[in-house]
This record gives structure tokens, C-alpha cells and sequence, in this order.
């Protein structure tokens, strides 16, 4: 297929007229439902759903291409090296019919012999030419092609971030995008590889392509828009690659659509930052365009660009074209520990690399490599029915006592009476922190010393340097950020909301919440060994134990630390931390006060499955799905009991995750008589960037002390 040639024949008035209508959903689009409901029963249903992905990707994603592909004009041999291992690398000059005649360079590396040879496509970045040199020695014919990014320099391939500029030039009715220019140009060469002129002999259903983090995105682009690629290997390649942003943005401290630099794609994707529920298709497409053909995601733990939950729910939604293609081995979410860069001056390690080659092995019946080598391993399969088969009756009568203390209890399940010890080491380790990156964006006067307390929980204490009274505390409860835990990453604005409260000289207890950050794998068995417990209660659990750390003393510091006023203790909590900041507010009385920014919605307004299943915090939830009006409780009983200490809570009005109207209905009836409760409804979105750790601070320093 020569790259997009029918695409903007897809543009016209089918697709127009489904635009025109208001799309939201909270979930993934279906990639087997048309925009209009209609589902995909057919092959020639999905073809036609296919063009309807794919032109929704272009719309909202990547632009549209040239109505015409050139023709190869001229092709010439610029230089020719025989290494010592038999093998040749060539740089081939490639001029092109576009009305300037444009042209540009690519190199070609081959194995000894003649071939035919599977091939690799990549762009020359040093880091991915170590995936060239490997698939050298494996007998593969390597393709540099020029998809340097415009931020990166390759002094041996000088040009090469350039070449996209050129072409986008030359067609300026194009609206294409500096990523998906690089992916046509990627089509371009194997044009040129497959054609007659080439120096090398190419086996044609052989054809891969890989890229790490940018490079990523790039190859699943290019491999999604020509079905010639038939294998693809995408490393950790983030938004808007293998993470939707439905399921990274702000609320997850991950990359949203105002993150991508330059021209990476279309500046109208920008428009849907905190409304990005409002896009008819989300990153997942991708996977639909290349269905049925082999794709990796190789993607880390603790990647800093790539949410494991929202990678692993794309995937999910991909899986069901793969299945319905008959094709689901050829699909695979493939975890690695560690974070999105490697340590140490390879960035791809050796280990990573040969499992990344064995896919494209196995793609193509090469080598030793099986398909158990790559099984389905999920992070976030919680299944309902399952936990729901594990519970006995007693356990879920719902306590209709008028004691709101017992039905919050009920709600978060039954803590075992005693958790076992985990095999870690005591504190963070400087490994672990520097993986986390804990001291990023730190201010020069601000201090951080790991601290442990509760059931194995570990953390940071952060303060400024110098303090001689003693220091009010916050501990600090982060949103579903699964991939950094406490730590903020996009959207930074300044330095983080951590070391901003040390520098205004409060001690800032941070730490990852289960299932999150350096905590993700205790997150994936928690029911396996808690079946009737719930992660939102041992999250409130631990959020307890850090407040009896701050007044008590409870627990242990690798180092000195100053003195904590044990009469100031603060909750501040953004997203689920707002959650955990309000039960924990409600059964503590060592809180002296609690903040939550976002993070709830009334209860009984709707469907709650983001709570019990979707993101498996609090399973008891689910029993009354339909009859939500039945729930034993709401955020109004909660707040009747955390809110008898000073509180602020703030909503912002655009909150996609709230029903903004049952949230101010709820605060108004609960200020009738109550001078505890600060509340803010901003004209804004669901985000926690300076201005609201600014509103924190305004509202904390109003807190008066408790009198005994």
C-alpha cells in the first residue's frame, strides 16, 4: 500500500455529518461501534469502521497528507563502506516528483550476502542505532531513515531533522504534522527499497519498524498508515501513542494534549485539555489501523510519559479488533521494571533490546522465539465477579444503623487484623528515589529525608532547611498518577506542590499510595490476598499512620528531621487523594485540618464503576450498581463527620469527572449552619498546578491552631 493515497476521499460528508454531532463518553470509544452507535458485525462493516478510525485520526491527530504520492525521480549511491564483518553501509541520495523535485538521504545497512533480506526501519538517533547494529548481526537489512526529530541533532547524519520541513514545504495544502511527515517519509523508503533501482533485495512481507518514547509514537503512526510495515515495536511511547489521553491529562500528572511539543501534532488537539472525553477516537486507533499485522508496546512500570493503566486499557480496546480478526497473539502489552529512560549510557539495555529483535523474530518465523515468550500479562485485570464469588453474606450487610462512622467503615471492607512484613529494604533507596525522580525541580533550601511508618509504608520528608519552631505538617495525598506515584511530572509549573509547601515552611510527609508509583505491584494482588478489604481502605489505613507519624512519632527517619507541630496536621488531597483525604479526615481526630481538590462526585447521582471496577478502589460499591439512590452513604454523611474540622474543598465547574450541579447542591445543604467549610467552584478544569497549591496555602494559613 503506498502510503494514504485514498484519505481525503475518507473526508467527505459521511464523516462530516457524524462531527457535527456532540460526542462525549468517558470510556474509550469502541473501536468496533461506528460514531453513529452502530456496532461492527461484519469484515465489510469493519472496513468501513477502519476508514472512519482513520479519518478520525487525521481530523483530531495528525492532519492530512498530499493527494498524490510522488514518484521517485532519481536515486543515487552517496557513499559505500565494507565494515570487517562482511556487512556494507550505504547512504542512498533520493530525489523525488514533487513540484521542487525535493530530496533527501537515507542510509542502508546489510548483512554479508545478496539477499533478500527482512528489513528495519529506524530513525538514526544513537540510542536506536544499537537496535540497527543488533539486527545486523541477525541477518536484517537496516533502514536509517530521516526521522530525527526536529529537537535532536545526529552529527553523523546531519540534515536528517530537516527533511520533514522540506516535504511539508512543498505540499502546503497538507496539514500533516511533523510526526506523521517522518512516518510518510519512513513510506518513502520502502518505496524506494522495493523497487527496482534499490541496492538491496527486501523480502516484502518482512518489514518492521521500532522507535523508543518519540520515536514511538512515530512508529505506530507510520505503521498504522502502511500496511506494507508488517511488524512494529513501539518502546515506551506515551501520549498520544499507546496512552489515550482520556486516561493520562492532568488528573494523572501524565502527558495532556497541550504537552506535545512544536508541530508533533495538529495545535487544534490543544483545544481539549480537560475535555478530552470529547474526542471521537483517542490514541488506541492506532492499534485498529495496524490490526491484524504484529505490534509490541514495550513499556515500563514507572514510565514517566506512560501510564501502565492507561496503556493497558488501550490495549484491551485493541485486543477486541485483534480477536475480532482472529488475530490476538499478534498484539502485545510487553512491562519491564523500572522507568521511561534506562540507567546508564545505552538507555536501550542489551536484555531489552534482544527481547525487542525476538518480536520481530517471531513476527516473522526467524529464530528460537515462541509465542509463550510473549504471554498477555494484565496490571489492572480486576474482575468484579470474581471479588463479588469471594464475599459471604454477613460480610456484605450493609450497616443501616444511623451510626455514619459504621457504614464509612463497612464501605472501605474488613482490614485484616494484622498485614505481613514486606522484603524491602527499610527506606528508599537513592536508586529508588532517583527512578522517582523525588529531588526534581527542588529548591536549593529545601531538604528531604526518607522516612518509613505504618505497614511497611515509605516516604519522603521534605522541609526547609533551617526551621527552629516547630513545623506544621502536610501530608501530601497524590491523584491517579499510577506510573510516579506522589510525584508530579507534566504541568509542572515552577517546582512541585511538595517543595513549594517546604519553602513556605511546612513539613511535607509524601509518599506513594497502594497501587501507585514504587507501590504499582502491590496494587495487581491486593484482592488475591485482601478479598474483603479494599485499596481505598488501605489507603486510608496509611494515610492514618502518617498522622500518627506527625503526632505521635510513630515510625522512623533515615536522618534528622525538625520538630513536628503535632497540633497541625493537614490532609491535602487531589483526585483519589481527595478521597483519601476525606475518610481519613472523618475517621482521624489527629487531623487538624483537610483540603480536596476534585475527586468526588455525589454517589447516588449515577453509575460509580470508575470506583469499583474501573479503577478497583472501593468493590462494595458495585453491589449497588442501578440502584445507586440505595447506597448506605454519601460524600454528604462523610463530610457531616470529617467536616467538623476545618476543611476546604474545591470543585472546579468543567471537572469532566463530576456532576458539578449534585456536588454544589451537596456543599450548599452542608453550610447551612457550618463555618468549618471553605469551597471554591473555579470556572476551570480538573488540574492541581501552582494557582491551586497557591489557593492551599491562602486557606491553610487561616487555620487557626486547636485550643485544648
Amino acid at each position: 500500500m503506498r502510503f494514504l493515497p485514498l484519505v481525503l476521499a475518507v473526508l467527505v460528508s459521511p464523516l462530516a455529518k457524524a462531527e457535527k454531532r456532540p460526542y462525549a463518553r468517558q470510556g474509550l470509544p469502541p473501536l468496533l461501534e461506528f460514531l453513529d452507535g452502530r456496532g461492527v458485525k461484519t469484515p465489510e462493516d469493519w472496513m468501513k469502521r477502519r476508514q472512519e478510525i482513520r479519518s478520525l485520526l487525521m481530523t483530531h491527530f495528525i492532519g492530512t497528507f498530499p493527494s498524490e504520492v510522488p514518484q521517485m525521480a532519481d536515486a543515487g549511491v552517496v557513499s559505500d563502506e565494507r565494515q570487517a564483518d562482511g556487512s556494507r553501509r550505504r547512504r542512498i541520495r533520493l530525489t523525488w516528483t514533487t513540484p521542487k523535485r525535493a530530496s533527501f538521504e537515507m542510509a542502508i545497512w546489510t548483512p554479508p550476502g545478496e539477499g533478500p533480506f527482512p528489513l528495519l526501519l529506524t530513525a538514526p538517533k544513537d540510542y536506536q542505532r544499537l537496535w540497527a547494529k543488533d539486527a545486523l548481526a541477525r541477518g536484517y537489512a537496516v533502514c536509517l531513515f530521516p526521522g530525527v526529530d526536529s529537537h535532536h541533532r545526529e552529527p553523523d547524519y546531519p540534515g536528517y531533522e530537516k527533511v520533514w520541513e522540506t516535504f511539508r514545504r512543498e505540499y502546503p495544502k497538507a496539514t500533516w504534522t511533523e510526526i506523521s511527515t517522518k512516518g510518510w517519509l519512513a513510506s518513502r523508503c520502502i518505496d524506494y527499497l522495493l523497487s527496482e533501482k534499490s541496492v538491496v533485495r527486501i523480502e516484502p512481507e518482512h518489514i518492521a519498524i521500532m522507535g523508543f518514547s518519540r520515536y514511538g509514537k512515530q512508529a505506530l503512526i507510520a505503521a498504522a498508515l502502511d500496511s506494507r510495515i508488517t511488524c512494529v515495536v513501539a518502546r515506551s511511547p506515551g501520549s498520544p501513542g499507546s496512552s489515550p489521553y482520556r486516561l493520562t491529562s492532568r488528573n494523572t500528572f501524565a502527558e495532556d494534549p497541550t504537552d506535545f511539543p512544536g508541530q508533533w501534532f495538529l495545535p487544534s488537539l490543544r483545544a481539549y485539555q480537560g475535555r478530552e472525553h470529547e474526542l471521537p477516537i483517542d490514541a488506541h486507533g492506532w492499534y485498529a489501523l495496524i490490526a491484524p499485522r504484529r505490534c509490541l508496546v514495550h513499556t515500563a512500570h514507572n514510565d514517566g510519559s506512560e501510564p501502565t493503566f492507561a496503556t493497558e486499557k488501550a490495549y484491551l480496546e485493541g485486543r477486541s479488533v485483534y480477536r475480532f480478526l482472529k488475530a490476538e497473539e499478534n498484539l502485545r502489552v510487553d512491562y519491564r521494571s523500572g522507568g521511561h529512560g534506562s540507567v546508564g549510557p545505552e538507555r536501550i539495555p542489551a536484555a531489552d533490546r534482544k527481547r525487542n529483535l525476538d518480536w520481530i523474530d517471531l513476527s516473522f518465523g526467524r529464530g528460537p522465539a515462541r509465542s509463550q515468550d510473549f504471554p498477555e500479562h494484565l496490571l489492572h485485570d480486576f474482575d468484579w465477579e470474581v471479588w463479588r464469588a469471594r464475599q459471604d453474606a454477613a460480610g456484605l450487610a450493609s450497616d443501616r444503623s444511623d451510626a455514619i462512622h459504621d457504614r464509612l467503615n463497612w464501605v472501605l471492607g474488613e482490614a485484616p487484623k494484622s498485614l505481613p512484613k514486606v522484603d524491602q529494604p527499610e527506606f528508599l533507596t537513592k536508586e529508588e528515589s532517583s527512578l522517582m525522580t523525588h529531588d526534581r525541580w527542588m529548591p536549593k533550601d529545601v531538604r528531604r529525608v526518607p522516612i518509613r511508618f505504618g505497614d511497611g509504608v515509605r516516604g519522603n520528608l521534605y522541609f526547609k532547611a533551617g526551621l527552629t519552631e516547630p513545623a506544621p505538617v502536610v501530608v501530601w495525598l497524590h491523584p491517579l498518577s499510577y506510573h510516579s506515584g506522589y510525584n508530579e511530572g507534566y504541568g509542572v509549573q515552577g517546582t512541585t506542590v511538595y517543595h513549594r509547601l517546604a519553602q513556605e515552611g511546612f513539613a511535607v510527609i509524601a509518599y506513594d499510595q497502594c497501587g501507585f508509583g514504587l507501590r504499582l505491584l502491590e496494587g495487581t494482588t491486593f484482592y488475591d490476598r485482601n478479598p474483603k478489604w479494599s485499596r481505598l481502605g488501605r489507603m486510608v489505613r496509611d494515610a492514618r499512620a502518617a498522622v500518627a507519624f506527625a503526632v505521635e512519632g510513630r515510625g522512623a527517619t533515615q536522618s534528622a528531621i525538625p520538630k513536628l507541630d503535632a497540633k497541625r496536621v493537614f490532609l491535602l488531597g487531589y483526585s483519589v487523594g481527595a478521597m483519601t483525604a476525606m475518610y481519613t479526615a472523618a475517621l482521624d481526630n489527629g487531623v487538624a485540618g483537610f483540603a480536596c481538590f476534585s475527586g468526588w462526585t455525589p454517589m447516588r447521582n449515577g453509575s460509580n464503576r470508575r470506583l469499583w471496577e474501573l479503577h478497583a478502589l472501593v468493590p462494595r460499591l458495585g453491589l449497588y450498581e442501578g440502584r445507586e439512590n440505595e447506597l448506605p452513604l454519601d460524600y454528604h454523611n462523610i463530610l457531616q463527620l470529617a467536616a467538623r474540622k476545618p476543611c476546604l474543598l474545591v470543585t472546579p465547574r468543567r471537572d469532566r469527572f463530576a456532576d458539578h450541579e449534585a456536588v454544589a447542591e451537596t456543599i450548599g445543604r452542608l453550610k447551612e449552619g457550618r463555618d468549618t467549610i471553605s469551597w471554591h467552584a473555579p470556572d476551570d478544569i480538573n488540574r492541581f498546578q501552582a494557582d491551586q497549591h497557591k489557593k492551599f496555602l491562602d486557606w491553610v494559613h487561616t487555620v487557626k491552631a486547636p485550643t485544648e
